[in-house]
This record gives structure tokens, sequence and C-alpha cells, in this order.
């Protein structure tokens, strides 16, 4: 069916606390593949589900012409659960061994319906993925995330329906895995919706669909258009809330200058009355008069006041909030290292628990390099890291790392849950006031409810700028970064405002990452390449 399609009318979804998440949303998805965006915490999977069919809308109505899949973001089999459940292919799979074994009973006809070669399908896009190693039949258990996210994602793929809906589908897949399905979802013929942060696989869609508490906007074009119109629109916000700002401004002191001339009027008046002997009743009647007139005067400049205010209130509703970082200079100035300094040396490691081909490494980091470690899982991107940090020892060879390291693993583990952020920081930085602290962190874009509330229940953003936080603002600051993957589940302005924090830092810099937009924005020096024939080190050519 090429003509399907979603339609949102009036849509509104209210929390079970009470709050909205979103309300009256009206839009049209079709066959154009599309890419819906907005800020963690807006209400995107919601919505995916809603469209889907997962969840009811709590006011307006959801109309769907054509069959709909849905991927959800976080994959958790269940116990027992096999490759064929990953694929959802396992009732058909089930029915079809029992047509073969003589079943003549029509539901299972019906489960298998027109896929009489889906054992065939499905075993030939596992061995097109590189999964040939895998088989309807092995445990969920067995897999790795990005294993199951692919599995997925065949699934997906191999369903045809009407209309994928996929969350973030690129998350935990590496560089190839994302090229592979980025090509698979370009050739995908019917209705597409994909929620996604990956500037990448967004630049591919053919409109972006952003969330936010203003509604449901949509942009014609890839991810870098959507980009261009977002920074023209906040330009002109921008730009109209100063406007409106100013004539608040001029209409304020004209109204002052009102009241001081009313207030001279009166002031002159009171004193001819007196000069002239005018009778009390006279004084008191013009009294009167002049109150009555200054009264009304207070009563139209609070009305101009309120007006006003409205105005600049609706113009700055229009300016959203981005993940802004304000760093001084003067703030990062101890995570510096001269650029010939070593600040690492692995002489003939051997990383542990890593397959033979990256399984050994010789490296040596100097001040303010910056190295993105790439390559496919699985080949020991995460382990070198560790190893650099201390946390695990090589299997042979020495590791040296002579400055003070901070070590970010992908679910930030230097930071203890149960504790606020502000204590945690506290306890790095003892030369400087909880105030002075404060303002630091505010920097980051942390208030001051999240400073104060136990690390574990903050957004994973949020979490991310507050270990970033200890180890840029501590008495000993880290002049050796080490990120795995910091970039995860992050929405477009909290990854943009990452990229913004990382350029600042001066320090020496080693992060993990398949997001390719993410690590050309942070001004790397070297690629450090996990291949068939070991790891290998290059040059990255200067941005033009």
């Amino acid at each position: 069916m090429t003509n399907s399609y979603l339609t949102l009318e009036g849509v509104s979804y209210v929390l079970p606390d009470g709050r909205t998440l979103f309300s009256d949303l009206n839009e049209q998805f079709d066959a154009r593949p599309t890419g819906l965006v907005g800020r963690n915490g807006a209400g995107k999977s919601v919505l995916a589900r809603v469209l889907s069919g997962q969840v009811s809308p709590t006011t307006g109505r959801c109309a769907r012409l054509g069959t709909v899949y849905y991927l959800a973001q976080q994959i958790a089999p269940r116990a027992g659960a096999t490759v064929a459940d990953l694929a959802n292919v396992r009732d058909t799979l089930d029915a079809l061994a029992r047509v073969e074994a003589g079943s003549t009973a029509p539901e299972d006809f019906d489960a298998v319906g027109e896929r009489w070669d889906v054992r065939r399908q499905l075993d030939s896009e596992l061995t097109r993925h590189g999964l040939a190693h895998l088989d309807a039949a092995t445990p969920a258990s067995e897999l790795s995330g990005g294993e199951v996210m692919r599995v997925s994602l065949i699934g997906a793929l191999l369903s045809a329906a009407d209309f994928l809906i996929l969350d973030e589908p690129t998350n935990h897949l590496d560089r190839d895995a994302r090229s592979a399905l980025i090509e698979q979802l370009r050739q995908w013929p019917r209705g597409l919706l994909i929620v996604s942060h990956d500037r990448r696989l967004l630049e591919h869609m053919t409109r972006i669909v952003e969330l936010s508490p203003l509604g449901l906007q949509s942009y014609g074009g890839g991810y870098r258009f959507y980009a261009q119109c977002k920074a023209e629109e906040r330009a002109n916000a921008l730009q109209t809330l100063e406007q409106r700002k100013l004539e608040r401004d001029r209409e304020a002191r004209s109204l002052r200058e009102q009241q001081e001339r009313l207030a001279r009027r009166q002031a002159r008046g009171n004193r001819h009355g007196h000069e002239a002997n005018q009778a009390k009743i006279l004084l008191g009647r013009q009294k009167e008069r002049s109150e009555g007139s200054a009264g009304k005067l207070r009563a139209q400049h609070a009305q101009t006041r309120e007006a006003l205010n409205a105005r600049v209130h609706e113009a700055a509703q229009q300016v959203e909030d981005e993940a802004s970082i304000v760093m001084r200079a003067s703030a990062l100035a101890g995570t510096s290292t001269a650029a010939r300094r070593r600040v690492a040396q692995l002489d003939a490691v051997s990383l542990p628990h890593v397959p033979p081909a990256t399984r050994h490494i010789d490296l040596t980091l100097t001040g303010q390099q910056r190295v993105g470690v790439i390559g496919p899982n699985g080949c020991g991107k995460s382990t070198l890291l560790k190893v650099l940090a201390g946390t695990i020892a090589p299997e042979g060879g020495v590791c040296d790392v002579p400055v003070q390291c901070l070590y970010l693993d992908q679910g930030l583990a230097n930071l203890s849950p149960e504790r606020p952020v502000l204590d945690q920081l506290m306890e790095v930085n003892r030369t400087q006031t909880q105030g002075e602290l404060r303002t630091r962190l505010a920097q980051l874009g942390l208030d001051a409810q999240t400073i104060m509330a136990p690390s574990g229940t903050l957004s994973g953003g949020e979490r991310l700028k507050a270990a970033l936080a200890c180890a840029f603002y501590a008495d000993q600051p880290a002049q050796l970064l080490l990120l795995d993957e910091p970039s995860n589940h992050l929405d477009l302005p909290s990854r943009q405002a990452l990229e913004t924090l990382l350029r600042s830092y001066s320090g020496a810099l080693v992060v993990v990452s398949h997001d390719d937009a993410f690590l050309e924005a942070l001004g790397l020096t070297h690629h450090l390449a996990a291949t068939e024939n070991g790891w290998g080190m290059d040059a990255c050519q200067p941005s033009t």
C-alpha cells in the first residue's frame, strides 16, 4: 500500500502525574521518509507509540491507513527469547514448521500468510549483515547490544509493513552497521518515521518534524536544511524579543514622563489656588479632579505595562531554551598541558578479552592531542580506554599515565547516583566557595534544583555535564580525558553543547564514538582505528 499515512487530530497526552507532555497536535505523516526530533523529555517516544497504536492519546485521535511496525528504542528480550523473537518471526516460523509437519489448521496457514520463504529470508539477511553465526534458534541472551538491535532491525525490514516507526535505531550500532542501515532505509519503498538524534541518518530524510513545547513544526529537507532553518528562526526570534524589550523600555520612559508632567501640573495648580486665596470648596473640587485624572492615568499605564509585558513574554516563548554552555578560559586553565609533554605511554601492551587482530598495541599520547577512536563493535575500543584509565590491567606490557586522568564510561560510573552533584563537586574542589561552585555549575546549564537532586535521578545529558564539571573544576583538573560514547542518548542541542564544551578543553582527549558528525565537531588531531591489521594512528586533515 503506497498511499499509507498516519494522521494526528488534536492529539494530547497527559502523564500519570498530571503533567501535559504535549497537546493539540495536528500533523500527517505520509510516505515521505521523515525524521522526528526534539529535546529529551519532549515526548518523542510517547508520540511514536501513539502513532503506532501502542498507547492511546489522552484526547484527540490518531488515524492510520495501512499496517504499522514499531521498533522501540530500548529492546529488552524476555527470558528464553531467540533471534526469531527479536526479528518478530517466531509465530510465523512455528506455524510454518507445523504446516511442513502436516498441519492443515486454518490458523497455521493464516499465520504464514504469504511468507512461505521467511526462514530463507531471515538466514539470508543475517548473513548479509555479518551475523551468519546466528540462526533463528540462537538465544537472545547470547547477543551483544549491537547484535540485538541489528537483528531487531532485520525483523522490521522483513515485515513488509506499510509504515515503519523506528525509535533511535542507530543506538549501539558501529559505523559500518550505521552505514548499512542508512542504505537499507534509503531503499525502503513505503512510509517511514525515524525518531533520532543521529545527524548523519537525519540528513537522508526527506523532511524533519520537530516536537517542542510549541507543538509540531515541519521542515522540508534533511538535517542540514533543518539546522539552517532553526538558526534563522532563532535569530529572528531573538531580534523580535529585543525589539519588544526596547518597545517596553521606551513606553516605560514615556509613561514616567507623563506621570512627572501630571505631577508638576498638579503642584502648579495647588500653588496657584493657594496664592489666589480660592475658597476651600473650590480647592477641594480641583484636587478631586486632579486625583481622578491621576487615577485614570495610572490605570491606563498599568494596562499598557501589562500588554507590553505580555508581548515580551510571547516573544520570549518563541526563543527556545538552548543547552548553551558558558565557560571562561580561566576555568579550564589547569587542564592545559605542554604540546610535547607525554601524557600516556603503552609499550607492548596486550589488551584482555580482545580479538587477536587488535589485542596488541603500542601508543604514545602527548599533551593537546585529540584522538578519536574508531572501529567495529567488539574490537577493544572500550577496553583500551579502561587500560589507559587504570580500571583494568593489561595482560602484558607497560601502561604509564603520568598526568591526572578522568575516564567516563557509558554509564558514568564515577558519579555516585545517590549523592547530589554539588556535594560531589565540593569533594574534589576545596578551594572555592559553594556559591562559586554553584555559578560554575549554572554555566553548564545545571540549575539550583538539579544540583541538589541525587545525580542518579538526572537525565543522561545532565549527568554527563555533572561528571565533566567534576573533571574540569577539580582542584587538580584532568589533563587527560577518556570518553566512551559520550553522545549516546543526548538530544541534538545537548550534543552540540557537549561539542562546544569539549572544544574548550585544552588537555589531551581520547574519545570513542560511532557518531561521525560528533567526532568531526571536536577538532580532532588524530584518528586511532581498529582494523583487521591491528591499530593504526592517522593525523586528521585540518577543517576548511
